[in-house]
């Protein structure tokens, strides 16, 4: 195991009506709110309302952000900073999903930089400093309400990149699965999509003397193609839906990455498609994923496969492992598409061809060349090939 340090002060408040206790942890930080949120999804659901009124209730004053989009934007990022400085605020408040959390963090970081919020993208220590994020979460996927990751498109420049500083981790997180009830099929299935690419990011490298991890992984894996089927078919199965979510966030809060660094290959991949097509993360992972397993497939990953497909999709123990393995990845494939998403990038809207080698180049410039199986731009054009 890889030598790692571990700390993630978020307070986790998991369960119905956990709402109540909203008030009390903004008023820790502060009595002036920056109320971020996306498309209105909020309103409709009465959770605006129930947030809105508790916090006035509390004396809280309310400024609002509304209208993220769901791969966050950069110039939505400077409104928000240049609203938190003008009216003096002291805590941001993510209600959303992952896209809205990761605004607020960038918000939060961009409103004690003096520059503009992009230099913090492009060169994460210069987040010095950053307001408090508390998030409330309405659907699982993310896992941002409790890490200290945030992804932010600049279109202008065709990049979706990450800013990363502990000072981003939100100081209290609630999470009522409830709030993801009347969350559509095709982002719960996009968002299960998006859990389980972050386990598969940890699992499929080796590392010397680990364990615990791999078989941490294997059980959340297993909770999501159980639980997540399940909400896209009963959206209202409060079991599925809370399962999925703890899921969600355990697997990306840094406890299944301590002693497994390293580069993430899909999402170096996917965030260059997403920045270019304006894609759905989630759905662009699935139809990354299977394509990337079947070309990292070899003596080098074989029994990772083998593994993979006899602990999560119960294939019996005494197959050929290269058949094990690759029954695993068809499984995987067929499981994204039960869920109704895309299995191909022609599927996802994306018509022509003459980005590819763009992209590579963007993805490989993201350090693909030290993955477990290093990645070269001939590689990843073939693998966008393949997807099409």
């Amino acid at each position: 195991m890889q030598n790692f340090r571990y700390y993630v002060p978020t307070e986790i408040y998991f369960g119905r009506g956990q709402i109540c206790h909203l008030t009390d942890a903004i008023r820790r930080f502060g009595s002036r709110v920056l109320l971020v949120y996306g498309g209105g999804s909020i309103r409709k659901t009465g959770l605006y309302d129930v947030v809105l009124s508790q916090l006035r209730a509390g004396g809280v004053t309310v400024t609002e952000l509304p209208g993220v989009d769901p791969n966050p934007r950069i110039e939505t990022v400077r409104q928000g900073a240049a609203l938190c400085r003008r009216h003096d605020i002291q805590v941001v408040l993510a209600v959303g999903g992952g896209s809205v959390i990761d605004c607020s963090k960038a918000v939060a970081a961009g409103a004690r930089y003096d520059g503009d919020p992009w230099d913090l993208v492009l060169d994460h220590a210069k987040v010095r400093d950053a307001l408090p994020v508390v998030s409330v979460l309405t659907i699982a996927a993310t896992g941002s309400e409790m890490n200290g990751f945030a992804v932010i498109s600049n279109l202008a420049v065709y990049a979706k990149q990450s800013i990363f500083s502990p000072l981003l981790v939100p100081k209290v997180s609630i999470l009522d699965p409830e709030y993801t009830f009347t969350v559509p099929a095709y982002h719960t299935a996009a968002g299960t999509a998006d859990i389980m690419s972050h386990l598969f990011e940890l699992y499929f490298k080796k590392v010397e003397g680990a364990y615990l991890q791999p078989r941490l992984i294997e059980g959340l894996l297993k909770t999501c193609v159980h639980c997540g089927a399940k909400a896209v078919q009963t959206p209202d199965d409060y079991g599925a839906r809370a399962n999925l979510m703890w899921a969600s966030t355990w697997a990306i809060n840094g406890f299944l990455a301590a002693g497994f660094a390293g580069t993430w290959s899909c999402h170096a991949m996917e965030h260059p498609l997403s920045a270019y097509y304006d894609v759905a993360h989630g759905a662009g992972l699935a139809v990354i994923t299977p394509v990337w397993m079947r070309h990292i497939l070899g003596e080098k990953t074989v029994d990772l496969f083998a593994a993979y497909g006899r602990a999560v999709w119960d294939l019996p123990p005494e197959a050929d492992p290269y058949d094990t393995a690759r029954r695993a990845i068809d499984k995987t494939a067929a499981y994204f598409a039960q869920l109704g998403l895309p299995g191909t990038l022609r599927a996802l809207g994306i018509s022509e061809k003459d980005k590819f080698e763009e992209m590579a180049v963007k993805a490989v410039g993201r350090g693909l060349g030290t993955c477990y199986v290093p990645l070269h731009v001939r590689d990843v054009v073939d693998i966008h090939e393949a997807a099409y």
